[in-house]
């Protein structure tokens, strides 16, 4: 994300915060997207991920476009990617835009919340400088090919 799409993503998790009486309900978490692309949707989703519409209007800007190149396809048909989601519901902000072109089939917990800095209390907004979701893309790229070279 470039800096100021963050700043602005910044600015809306903090208000998310404030807003939440429970403030542990809304915070930064990697889930694990296990989607299929809809039936004649995949012309439309690939222009959008070419000419760089995919999310446009979302706060979370190019985190649409980052996705989509580390997703992989990895049977049936299903292609699985890590979000990193600030909502307190999961993917609240972004399944709309996902919806467009996918049938999301689960969407789970990516790894342990336990050992997320931020969650667990050792480290607030930890989740912004952490390389997790780096990691769990790196074991996702041994799953499948790149859903982008099939698409």
């Amino acid at each position: 994300m470039q800096s100021s799409q963050l700043s602005a993503y910044a600015l809306f998790v903090e208000i998310q915060h404030k807003a939440t009486a429970d403030w542990q309900k809304c915070v930064l978490v990697r889930y694990l997207v296990t989607a299929k692309v809809k039936p004649g949707r995949e012309g439309a989703l690939a222009k959008a991920i070419e000419d760089g519409t995919l999310g446009a209007g979302s706060i979370a800007g190019g985190e649409y476009h980052r996705n989509m190149e580390c997703a992989r396809l990895v049977r049936d048909g299903l292609v699985k990617w890590v979000e990193v989601c600030y909502c307190a519901t999961p993917l609240e902000e972004e399944r709309p835009y996902w919806e467009e072109y996918f049938d999301l089939v689960k969407v789970q917990d990516a790894h342990a919340r336990t050992r997320c800095k931020d969650l667990n209390g050792t480290e607030y907004w930890a989740c912004s400088d952490c390389d997790c979701t780096e990691k769990l893309e790196s074991r996702l790229a041994t799953w499948g090919p790149l859903f982008l070279d099939t698409l």
